[in-house]
């Protein structure tokens, strides 16, 4: 005697159907913390780039940690002047600041002083300067 087909399951074994998405994509919930962070950067550039029309040159970079920590202090950002081939970047570092920032609010924050700090050094000018608010929140 032959032995019937696999039965093919439609349903989970409780009879409650297949599992889904908890959030549909559109929703926040779905978002990952690095696309989250990534997003926070961005505004922040976007801020920036009303008031300094040439950050438009600069490219903006979000990785998880610094490549190798010398000292005691680990950086939450870096910056790199422009080279003849290499246009001059902004690297935020999304672990060290995420460690540093309790809420979404203060990461905010946080992502916007890095930011306005890393264009200030590359800029050569104060931080003040390159956003007047800077500081303040």
């Amino acid at each position: 005697m032959e032995s019937p087909a696999p039965r093919v399951r439609r349903r989970d074994r409780h009879g409650r159907g297949m599992r889904g998405p908890v959030a549909p994509p559109q929703v926040p919930l779905s978002a990952s913390r690095a696309d989250t962070f990534r997003d926070l950067v961005l505004d922040s550039v976007e801020r920036l780039e009303r008031r300094w029309p040439q950050l438009a040159d600069v490219e903006f970079l979000v990785m998880e940690v610094p490549p190798s920590v010398t000292s005691e202090t680990v950086p939450l950002g870096g910056s790199t002047p422009a080279e003849k081939d290499e246009p001059a970047r902004v690297v935020v570092y999304r672990r060290p600041v995420e460690i540093r920032s309790k809420s979404r609010d203060e990461r905010a924050l946080l992502v916007h002083e890095v930011v306005v700090e890393q264009v200030a050094d590359l800029l050569g000018l104060s931080p003040e300067s390159v956003d007047p608010r800077y500081g303040q929140d």
